[in-house]
């Protein structure tokens, strides 16, 4: 194989298999002279790939973790793998999954074939993931368009469902994608508004890049660089949606070790604090609904009390009241209190229904309107 970079390719992609190869046998494949191998070697690692030669008569040479991620090369049954993968895992928003795994989607879908794309897009949709049910499923398509704009810094053309049902045409630059563990967020500049936006990812619908490039602005957060990236924008998703909604500050007591409750309580809840008698106590606030926070208490699985915002202790109170008649046939017609909608707790509106997290506003920026 006289074309060095295609000698390169095809040397590198045996090194990646997780074996030792000699150098005669490298050779032989690549129908070259083990000198040949050698520097082809030097090269490889010039280019930043850690490939370690061993001692002996019948050396050898294998690819070992070095100090910085190389790129790395895929056959197609590796690809499709990979790429149906992250497309499951940023679909549905899964805790632990942020953005840096929707930016490799975006980056590998960008490089792959026709025909890899093609099956990657029948396998997805020949199959029905089983997920919790707590978060809104989203195109992974939807999610690479905007990640590449945003990364590319192109602007965007999308529909857009505010929570009333308003459908609107917006025009953005887009800033950063962000993961809240149960939803998708767009922070981006709305040229239409002149101003700064959060968009629910799964309320965007035709998302399109219009090849019209940026230079990115200031994101209008105190103390923040304007290129700081994506912790800035989780610091303006979180703002936004502090002023959308009412806070909650809890005081709760578990009946548990520390260690245990922590394991079992959403991230953005904080830690709680032993209390020196085997059990911990939870100080902590949070703009979730008090439905949600009353499930995630009781998904704990210990004995807890509630101490404080008096509004839960009073859902609480129902909630059990209801779930202790549904225990008991004979009081199911029996309701010892007032009545309630499925989905409303003490002082709470029909808009604010079971189920609603902290990222439940229609359209949020600094300027709610």
């Amino acid at each position: 194989m006289s074309d060095t970079p295609a000698r390169l390719l095809k040397l590198l992609s045996l090194l990646q298999t997780p074996r030792e190869w000699p150098g005669g046998e490298l050779a032989q494949r690549l129908d070259v002279s083990p000198r040949t191998i050698r520097r082809d070697v030097d090269r490889l690692r010039d280019l930043g790939y850690p490939v370690e030669a061993s001692r002996g008569s019948v050396g050898g040479y294998r690819l070992v973790a070095g100090a910085a991620m190389p790129p790395l090369l895929l056959d197609d049954e590796e690809a499709v793998a990979i790429a149906v993968g992250l497309r499951a895992g940023a679909g549905h928003a899964i805790e632990g999954v942020d953005e840096a795994s929707v930016r490799a989607l975006a980056k590998l879908e960008q490089v792959l074939p026709s025909r890899l794309r093609h099956r990657v897009s029948a396998l997805q949709n020949a199959t029905v993931p089983l997920t919790r049910g707590d978060g809104s499923t989203i195109d992974p398509r939807t999610l690479t368009t905007l990640a590449s704009a945003a990364t590319g810094r192109e602007r965007l053309r999308f529909a857009y469902r505010s929570g009333d049902g308003t459908r609107t045409k917006r025009q953005v630059e887009p800033y950063r994608l962000v993961s809240t563990g149960q939803r998708w967020y767009l922070v981006a500049y709305d040229l239409g508004r002149e101003d700064w936006r959060t968009f629910r990812v799964d309320r965007v619908g035709e998302p399109y890049a219009t090849g019209a490039r940026f230079v990115p602005r200031p994101l209008p957060v105190e103390g923040a660089e304007s290129d700081a990236g994506s912790g800035d924008a989780a610091r303006f998703l979180a703002r936004s949606m502090r002023r959308m909604k009412p806070e909650l500050c809890l005081d709760v007591w578990f009946g548990g070790p520390a260690e245990f409750v922590a394991a079992r309580l959403p991230a953005h809840l904080g830690a709680p604090e032993p209390d020196g008698e085997g059990g911990c106590r939870l100080r902590t606030s949070c703009t979730d609904s008090l439905e949600w926070v009353a499930l995630r208490l009781a998904l704990v699985d210990c004995e807890f009390s509630v101490q404080e915002p008096p509004e839960l202790v009073a859902y609480l109170e129902g909630l059990g009241a209801r779930l202790t008649r549904a225990a008991r046939p004979g009081d199911r017609h029996r309701p010892s209190g007032p009545e309630q909608g499925p989905g409303q707790g003490p002082g709470q509106g029909p808009g604010q229904g079971a189920g609603q997290g902290p990222e439940q506003g229609p359209e949020q920026g600094p300027e709610q309107g």
